[in-house]
């Protein structure tokens, strides 16, 4: 399909399931591949990110079996590859990856799409390189290669402006050092919330690593991820199109198996759209989103949930007054720059909005239907259709790139 209309509707009165979270389900396999023996996934995230991740690992060795909602994976550690792994646009899978086969005794090399090799992974070269590892890129991008020993920890240093997953990935390989690990932050680390659900999911398997303040990590070598059956709960970041969807039309939205205790720091997404006028109430296992009949414009540093920005900034569409986005500049080297694609596409439906260096202003104008663009980005296509339930005539482009999280997410969107 090459396009999608969206069909505009109001006074919503939904429950709705949430695929697994993608960013749970990349941690639970980059673990389950460290862990020799038998671990089992109930109910990760079925998307293009997580084929990518799993044909990763088998490529590393790992047997990994998808049985309906549940990923078995037995391993014995990871070995070296004799090809070089693709792993698509999955900046997730590269990321992680990169950081794990610091454990491999061998060659690896990892690749991606043309947009992949323009994306920035020599931060976790350098990483690397400091733990002792032989890491190379030639244009700061992939394809890289990995040449390990088996042998590496002790101190390293990453920057943390980029993208918070070059650090889990380091946390995620710590516990298999040779020698204790600490990790220092250069600069500001963004995306914590990220940070304190790897480190959650560490200790649900039996592995500690700590930190002092975002500054300084520590991980003791010798450790051992515990094998077992992990649940996967409801991604948080692709409920957000449909807790936002009860704001812009109207009605209530509740999304089980999520609730603002969540380690996804986009569960607290539903928070931000209170401060914009919404009711919100939970229960032990769903959030619930209710439209109060007017949205206000707010002013937000979203740095803690970046993938949140486009989201805010479609519901910013409806709202009295302007949307300030601050301290998202890492959004320019996602699955594309997020914050000139968004603008771009707001100003085609009628918004008054610019970019600045770190995020994007947003006041709402006389809006029109218009043909979105989505970039071979699958958050601009979820998004923007969220756009649709209150603007006759928009249409979303090359749907189908929706499938790197959220394959059925149009039907599911349909359906409320």
């Amino acid at each position: 399909m090459n396009a999608i209309a969206i069909t505009p509707r109001s006074n919503l009165d939904a429950n709705v399931s949430i695929p697994g979270s993608k960013s749970c389900t990349a941690r639970a396999l980059v673990m389950a591949g460290l862990t020799h023996g038998t671990t089992e996934l109930l109910d990760p995230a079925d998307c293009d990110d997580s084929d990518h991740m799993m044909n990763g690992l088998r490529a590393l060795g790992v047997d990994v079996t998808r049985m309906g909602s549940l990923v078995r994976v037995d391993s014995r550690g990871l070995l070296p590859s004799a090809e070089p792994l693709f792993l698509g646009n999955s900046g997730t899978a590269v990321r992680f990856l990169t950081a794990a086969c610091a454990t491999v005794s061998g060659d690896v090399v990892l690749d991606g799409t043309p947009r992949m090799r323009e994306r920035p992974i020599v931060d976790l070269v350098e990483a690397l390189r400091l733990w002792g590892v032989n890491a190379t890129t030639e244009t700061g991008c992939p394809p890289l290669r990995v040449s390990g020993t088996g042998r590496f920890g002790g101190h390293t240093r990453v920057k943390g402006s980029a993208s918070s997953q070059y650090l889990s990935g380091l946390l995620m390989a710590a516990p298999y050092a040779t020698q204790d690990v600490t990790i220092g932050i250069e600069g500001d680390l963004v995306s914590k919330p990220y940070i304190d659900l790897t480190i959650a999911m560490m200790a649900e398997r039996g592995v500690e690593a700590t930190h002092s303040n975002y500054e300084t990590f520590s991980c003791t070598a010798g450790q051992r991820y515990r094998r077992g059956t992990y649940p996967i709960e409801a991604d948080a970041s692709g409920a957000s199109y449909f807790l936002a969807a009860a704001g812009i039309a109207g009605g209530r939205v509740r999304v089980r198996n999520l609730t603002s205790a969540s380690h996804q720091g986009d569960a607290r997404f539903a928070y931000v759209l209170k401060q914009m006028g919404c009711v919100v109430q939970e229960g032990p296992d769903w959030i619930e989103v209710r439209g109060s009949g007017s949205l206000r414009g707010i002013d937000i540093d979203l740095n803690a949930m970046p993938d949140m920005a486009q989201t805010l900034a479609v519901t910013a569409l409806f709202a009295d007054g302007e949307t300030r986005i601050r301290n998202v500049a890492n959004l320019r080297i996602k699955e594309t720059d997020r914050i000139a694609a968004t603008v771009a596409e707001l100003r085609k439906l009628g918004a008054d909005a610019e970019e600045s260096d770190d995020g994007m202003l947003i006041h709402t104008g006389a809006l029109h239907g218009a043909a979105i663009d989505t970039y071979d980005d699958h958050r601009m296509a979820m998004s923007f259709a969220m756009a649709g339930l209150r603007i006759p005539g928009v249409i979303i482009r090359d749907p189908g790139c929706v499938s790197k999280t959220f394959p059925d997410f149009f039907e599911r969107f349909s359906a409320l």
